[in-house]
């Protein structure tokens, strides 16, 4: 499995692709909507997903969602470790980290949504967020753009 891991990585290098983190170390992703599906057998684990990065966070570049089929998770790393370009939207990206469940009660669920708005760009109303919220989400540890 490591061999593959290893050939994955030297692959992606020839073609040009952009390394971000730490190298990638499972065999293969898994598909995002897998995950979702059952959050709390992949909660703490270490996941790998594969897709298209439709947002990439504006301000610090800190983050990437990724789409797979009709299913997206967003790709979270420490701010400032690694910044994503802003053009990455619509790029393939191998992405690596764990899967971290965030409960929000209702005065955090509304910060969050105000924090998410800011960063499109975008009008909030607080008086949408009726209540408490779960986000699962990936802890980045390494990523690849590709394309």
């Amino acid at each position: 499995m490591r061999n593959i891991a290893v050939f994955a990585a030297l692959a992606a290098a020839a073609l040009g692709a952009e390394k971000f983190g730490k190298a990638l170390t499972l065999s293969q992703p898994m598909p995002v909507g897998t995950i979702l599906a059952k959050p709390e057998e992949f909660t703490g684990k270490l996941v790998q997903v594969k897709g298209k990065a439709t947002e990439v966070c504006q301000m610090m570049g800190c983050w990437l969602q990724i789409q797979d089929g009709d299913k997206a998770i967003r790709f979270k790393v420490k701010d400032g470790e690694i910044m994503f370009p802003k053009n990455a939207v619509g790029r393939s990206v191998v992405a690596e980290g764990v899967l971290k469940k965030i409960e929000l009660n209702q005065q955090q669920a509304v910060a969050w949504a105000k924090h998410e708005a800011d960063e499109r760009g975008q009008k909030f109303d607080p008086a949408k967020i009726k209540g408490g919220m779960t986000i699962y989400q990936i802890q980045g540890a390494g990523a690849i753009l590709l394309d």
